[in-house]
């Protein structure tokens, strides 16, 4: 299984200085995808506005996991 970083209280990113593209999910107050897409390396996305939560991982990875527009995530936090 492919981890994932999640940022909270997040609207938007960038990837200066990061060497592989990732795969993007801004999700919603209510952990709701409300938009995907895949950023290359040494860009900066546009802010999201209803975004409260952005989910990042490899790209592919969402592809492998099946996660799409709508779909509402559960985020389990390990120690």
């Amino acid at each position: 299984m492919t981890s994932a970083m999640v940022l909270v209280n997040c609207r938007w990113i960038h990837t200066i200085g990061v060497k592989c593209a990732l795969d993007v999910a801004y999700l919603d107050a209510d952990s709701k995808v409300i938009k995907i897409q895949r950023l290359s390396p040494m860009r900066m996305s546009l802010p999201v506005t209803n975004s409260a939560t952005i989910v990042e991982a490899s790209a592919g990875s969402f592809e492998r996991w099946g996660l799409h527009l709508g779909d509402v995530v559960e985020v389990r936090y390990t120690s």
